[in-house]
Parts: C-alpha cells; sequence; structure tokens
C-alpha cells in the first residue's frame, strides 16, 4: 500500500470520540481556506481566504443557509504549522453528531478523508519534524504515566536527536579519516581519530540502550505478580500498595481463589498488581486451578513479590516458591513484619522485605525496590529508549562499530557505512523503506 498524496487537503476529527464541551476538526493542505470559505461564516466581514495567519474568528459553521453550530475558527498558515501547510482548526461544541456533521461538510467541500496519522506523517515528510519527534507525538498521546510522558516529551523536544547526532558525528569523522587514508595510505589514521570517536559513540549508545527496558515498561506498563501460600498477606499488601481497599481480605484461607489486576503507579511506572490465589497443595479443582493460574501469572510477570508469612515457620510450599522464582525478576517480602518473628533473612538466603501492612512498616522501603527492580539506573535519567525499532537499530549500529574498531581500514569503512545507515533509520535521515513509515504512521489517530 502506497503512501498517501501530501498536495491535497485532509481533514479528520482530532478529539477523542465521545462527547465532550469541545471538538475539534482540523484540515491541511493547499485548499483548507478555500474549505473553510464554503462552511464558516464569520461574524465579520472577512472571509476565512482573507484572514492572516495566527487568528481566532468567532463565527458560525452553515449548511448552505442552515445553521449547523457556532464555533471558533483558528489559522496557520504554511510553512509554520504543524504540517508545514496551511492549516485551519475548527472548534465546535463536541457532541458527536455536531462533528459528524462537519467533517462531511469539509469532505463535501472538496477535502478528503485524513490517513491515521497522516497530519504528522506530512510534518515528517515536509522536514517539519525528524522521525524521533514524530514517534515522540504518538508516545506522548499514549502515555499512561509521568515518566512516560516526561520521555516523550523530552523526544519531542529533540533531546534524543541531538544524542543521536552527537554519535553519527563521531561515526562520520571516522569515515571520512579513512576514506581519506585510501587516497594517502601512508599517513594512517591516529588514535585519537579513529578509535577515540568510536569509543565515545559506543558509551553514548551504551548509556540509551541502559535505559531500553525502563522505557518500554513506562510505555506498555509492568505486570505485577503477588504470590505466596493462602493467608499471607497478598490482598492485604495490594490494598496497602493501593491505598485503598480493593481486595477482599479474610483470615480464611483460600479466599482469593482467582487472581484480581488493579492498576496503580510506583515510583511513576504504570503498574498492574495481580492478586493471586494462594499457592498449597490441594485435592479442590477450583482452588488447584486458581493455584495453577497463579504460578503461570508469576513466571510471566516482568516481577513477582513472594510473600512470606513472617508469624508462621518456613514450609515446604515456601521453599518450593523460592525455588521457581528467579531472584532478577522477584523479590521476597516478610509479610505480617509487626507480629513475633518465626524466620529470619539468613533463613532463606535472599535480600528480604519486611513490611506490615498494620504500621504501614517498610511499604515504602518496597515501593522504591519494585521501582528500582523494574526501572534500575534509568532513574536517574529523563531520557529513555521507549521504542522497540530504536533499541535494535542501537543495538545493531553499536555492534558495527565494536566491529569496525578490531577490523582493517577497508572493512572497518564497510562497517562505518552500514552504522551510518542503520543510524539514520531511527531519524529517518536516510532512505526510509514506506513499510516502515506504514508501521509507525498506522498507530496514530486518524486526527493526529
Amino acid at each position: 500500500m502506497a503512501l498517501p498524496p501530501l498536495n491535497d487537503t485532509i481533514a479528520a476529527i482530532a478529539t477523542a470520540p465521545g462527547v465532550g464541551a469541545v471538538g475539534i476538526i482540523r484540515l491541511s493542505g493547499p485548499e483548507a481556506y478555500t474549505v473553510a470559505d464554503n462552511l464558516f461564516k464569520a461574524f465579520g466581514e472577512k472571509r476565512v481566504s482573507e484572514l492572516a495567519a495566527g487568528h481566532v474568528t468567532y463565527g458560525q459553521i452553515v449548511n448552505g443557509e442552515t445553521l449547523v453550530d457556532e464555533a471558533l475558527l483558528l489559522t496557520f498558515r504554511a510553512p509554520h504549522s504543524y504540517t508545514a501547510q496551511d492549516i485551519i482548526e475548527l472548534q465546535t461544541h463536541g457532541g458527536p453528531a455536531v462533528l459528524r456533521k462537519v467533517l462531511e461538510l469539509c469532505l463535501r467541500h472538496g477535502a478528503r478523508l485524513a490517513w491515521p496519522g497522516e497530519f504528522t506523517l506530512r510534518a515528517y515528510l515536509n522536514d517539519r519534524i525528524d522521525l524521533v519527534q514524530a514517534e515522540s507525538v504518538l508516545e506522548l498521546v499514549n502515555a499512561q504515566s509521568d515518566s512516560a510522558r516526561r520521555s516523550a516529551a523530552l523526544g519531542l523536544s529533540k533531546a534524543l536527536s541531538e544524542q543521536l547526532e552527537l554519535i553519527q558525528n563521531d561515526i562520520t569523522g571516522v569515515y571520512g579519516n579513512i576514506q581519506a587514508v585510501f587516497d594517502y595510505p601512508e599517513e594512517g589514521v591516529p588514535e585519537a581519530q579513529f578509535r577515540e570517536p568510536l569509543e565515545r559513540a559506543i558509551g553514548r549508545i551504551e548509556k540509551l540502550l541502559s535505559t531500553a527496558k525502563a522505557g518500554q515498561i513506562a510505555q506498555r506498563g509492568a505486570k505485577l505478580a503477588l504470590i505466596g501460600r493462602p493467608n499471607a498477606g497478598k490482598s492485604s499488601l495490594l490494598n496497602a500498595l493501593l491505598g485503598y481497599e480493593r481486595s477482599i481480605v479474610s483470615d480464611i484461607p483460600g479466599t482469593t481463589r482467582d487472581y484480581l489486576e488493579a492498576p496503580m503507579s510506583i515510583g511513576g511506572v504504570p503498574v498492574t498488581a495481580i492478586d493471586t490465589a494462594g499457592i498449597r497443595s490441594t485435592d479442590d479443582i477450583i482452588e488447584a486451578s486458581g493455584v495453577t493460574a497463579a504460578k503461570e501469572i508469576a513466571t510471566n510477570a516482568d516481577l513477582s513479590l513472594l510473600l512470606i508469612d513472617m508469624s508462621a515457620p518456613l514450609s515446604e510450599d515456601d521453599r518450593e516458591m523460592l525455588d521457581m522464582l528467579e531472584p532478577s525478576r522477584s523479590l521476597v517480602v516478610g509479610s505480617k513484619a509487626d507480629l513475633p518473628h518465626k524466620w529470619h533473612e539468613i533463613d532463606i538466603d535472599r535480600t528480604l522485605y519486611p513490611v506490615s501492612v498494620v504500621s504501614g512498616e517498610g511499604i515504602d522501603a518496597l515501593k522504591e525496590a519494585i521501582s528500582h527492580t523494574l526501572i534500575g539506573d534509568a532513574s536517574s535519567t529523563e531520557l529513555w529508549i521507549t521504542s522497540e525499532r530504536h533499541a535494535q537499530a542501537l543495538t545493531q549500529t553499536r555492534d558495527l562499530l565494536e566491529q569496525a574498531i578490531n577490523a582493517p581500514d577497508d572493512l572497518a569503512a564497510l562497517d562505518l557505512e552500514e552504522a551510518l545507515r542503520t543510524l539514520a533509520n531511527i531519524t529517518g535521515r536516510g532512505d526510509i523503506a514506506e513499510e516502515t513509515l506504514e508501521h509507525i504512521f498506522a498507530n496514530f489517530c486518524v486526527g493526529k
């Protein structure tokens, strides 16, 4: 499927579906003002096409002589607009019927319905933004947490593009020096003009890649499984982490027979906590099904909290769960820490996080441990790699640079040339396949 044309005029509803106080319809393209002339009557003498850029006008949207709605009209002139084209933005009342009618009028008077993401695609293809910024627009729209929002905003501000440009400059400099050596082989490339710039570029790439896991979790959220024996305090801990009662709490073992999910934010990271059935041997078919589901959830979760009751002796079930969970993807929580202890940290050979939902002891420390385990050292920087496409391209670029450092000049030149092409695929400065652009922009909403 080919990309859409750029020289026609497009229209789309830019606000989310549903009822709202205000709805927005956007027009972009060479005939945007002409289309608006046919459906908007300003409360003044000027037609829309006579208005200057940066103008806000109050008037009526009409279908011939029939009033559709009262509205505000905003004007933007090429190239100083989001798409670098003429843009008209109509702000109407936010009812779905109103928006549909206004969009229908735009299409009747010469506009075409925009493709998903076509406004941003035009901004990219018209050199208004680079591909990193375009993808950051989508990430900003989809951000579910403050950390995701901050990272997307930095991408939109060109912070990531600037880091990539520094890497590209180092590689380009070395590549140019090697090409010069081909003409003057007796000179050679000094260490300071070959190895040092490449090692600096590799270091910058490694720093970006170290945030990839955190960035992806910030975008999609993390699955946090709470597992343990019946009556270990999983539901009580879930309520304590949430700050309100979401899960039923009872002293009767086996109260939770199926899993329960609850969204929350921990350390700025969106987390879905899953309260699972108590894990124990049982002949009850329904409870056994819950136990199987709990083990599967723990296996697939980004992080598991294994709750072990500190007021009861360690059991074989506790030992089995300790052996089942990977230490890198689990934390051991000593529940009911306000009661006399029947075992201690030395008994499990794992870092222990004692908590009491009665006194609140250890809850904040546990939250910090959860956040650090999920995003690691990335918490020290706000610029995260959130795109799997970016992570793959940076990994490939790093591998090519490491290969070039130890290669003869002719082979190193080939590695560096490929590294520059791979890096350009992130920013869109190189030859980007239409399939790649279609994949990126297909995830946008139509009005963006």
